[in-house]
């Protein structure tokens, strides 16, 4: 068996899927994990995991394809200088940021497993497309990636292992990921909801301060679990954190896709995901609509999904031995 692994933890929900692994390899294997450069908030969830390197990442959601050339240039050249050689295993978990650290890592004689994204259902997202051609692995989280994947093994969706005791503290969170969700954020702060914890990402808190001096609001913080196991119901974008809200902590969910997000999944991808984790959908992104959803959410009963991280890391150790 491997005593070494490495493992791209690329920002917002591919951080995620990094942790949910790292929590169930925690003692069994030493982790070096990849991330974004500058990126404190990711290194803040690892870092408590094993050992950071830093390498670029080439383009953000929001950006044109174009703008990624020149990083993607930089950041093949650090993952050859950065991605230690005595390694047997490179865990890519989507994102442009993990192709040149697993191109890197093949060329350095190393096996490779791709995980495709849990929020894609009706076509491949152009990471893992291009990473497929040189896995040794490729994990898909549903059943309906098997349709572009014809390769792939399904081991279901990955979410993180429960740090808090869930409970009812009678509050709303709303989040939109790493880099935010303005129109969101915008809908909620016309909502007349006392109890409101709100995360906003790489978007400015201190106006939502402001308004709201009753709510909590901050930009970021590493121990987001005690906020999801608390809340009566969670907003949130189209990504990961629904579904750590519904299958770690069993909380209703209301789901808002971001419009602002370049080359993401697509709606009736959130459809499905909706389905899925049994959300209440948000199309039209307005106040009136967001309570309504609220309070329809609060009625529903999250499902079970079988427990992809922990198949994955028993797939990954049979890899290596």
């Amino acid at each position: 068996m491997a005593k070494r692994i490495i493992i791209t933890a690329s920002g917002g929900g591919h951080t995620g899927y990094a942790l949910a692994l790292a929590q169930r390899l925690r003692g069994r294997i030493e982790i070096v994990f990849v991330i974004p450069e500058g990126d404190r908030w990711t290194k803040e969830k690892v870092e408590k995991y094993g050992r950071v390197v830093q390498v670029k990442k080439a383009r953000g959601p929001r950006d044109p394809l174009f703008k990624a050339i020149p990083g993607l240039v930089k950041a093949f050249a650090q993952s050859l200088f950065k991605i230690p050689g005595n390694f047997q295993t490179i865990v890519c978990t989507g994102s442009n940021h993990s192709v040149p650290p697993g191109y890197a890592a093949k060329f350095k004689g190393m096996k490779v497993v791709s995980i495709e994204s849990s929020v894609r259902f009706t076509s491949p997202s152009r990471s893992i497309k291009t990473l497929s051609k040189i896995s040794d692995l490729l994990a898909l989280q549903w059943p309906e990636q098997k349709e572009f994947f014809p390769q792939g093994v399904v081991v279901g969706p990955l979410y993180e292992l429960p740090e808090y005791k869930p409970k009812n503290e009678g509050y709303v969170l709303v989040t939109g990921g790493t880099y935010g969700h303005r129109l969101l954020f915008e809908a909620v702060d016309k909502l007349e909801v006392e109890k409101v914890v709100l995360q906003t990402g790489r978007i400015d808190p201190r106006p939502f301060r402001e308004r709201h001096p009753g709510w909590t609001v901050f930009d970021f913080d590493p121990d987001f679990g005690k906020w999801l196991a608390g809340a009566s119901v969670v907003v949130t974008h189209f990504g990961k954190t629904a579904i750590d809200a519904a299958l770690t902590y069993r909380k209703p969910v209301v789901l808002v896709p971001n419009p602002e997000w370049r080359l993401t999944a697509s709606l009736e991808d959130a459809k499905i995901l909706a389905r899925k984790l049994n959300a209440v959908l948000v199309e039209e992104i307005s106040p009136s609509k967001i309570k309504e959803a609220i309070k329809e959410a609060i009625f529903r009963e999250p499902p079970t999904h079988p427990d992809g991280a922990a198949k994955l890391v028993d797939l990954i150790l049979k890899l290596n031995k």
